[in-house]
């Protein structure tokens, strides 16, 4: 049988644990948010992002053949008009999926 000294040891240093790893980060956020760099990345970070994920999603488009190809390339006109329009991006990103999908399975079946 265990000791109720040491399960109560345990319970309380696990606690402890858990209760410092989730304080930590709300203490670090203070002196993180002063910094000219985190304000910088805050800034550019998410541009870069999307650049990165608009390059990985077109990575496979081949400009030979325009039956597979053209989807795309209109469902990212959609995309980048409705960004400029509108400026909201998840209206942007899921419109342009939409389209997408849509292009893809009615009229530039696969």
């Amino acid at each position: 049988m265990i000791d109720p000294g040491y399960l109560a040891a345990t319970v309380l240093v696990a606690g402890g644990i858990t209760f410092a790893l989730r304080a930590v980060p709300l203490l670090a956020v203070v002196p993180l948010r002063r910094s000219a760099a985190v304000r910088f990345l805050a800034d550019e970070l998410p541009a870069g992002i999307m650049i990165v994920l608009v390059l990985y999603c077109l990575r496979d488009l081949s400009l030979t053949e325009l039956s597979p190809t053209l989807p795309t390339l209109i469902a990212l006109n959609v995309t980048i008009a409705l960004q400029v329009w509108k400026r909201n991006a998840l209206l942007s990103i899921f419109a342009g999926t939409a389209v997408n999908v849509t292009l893809l399975s009615t009229a530039f079946p696969v």
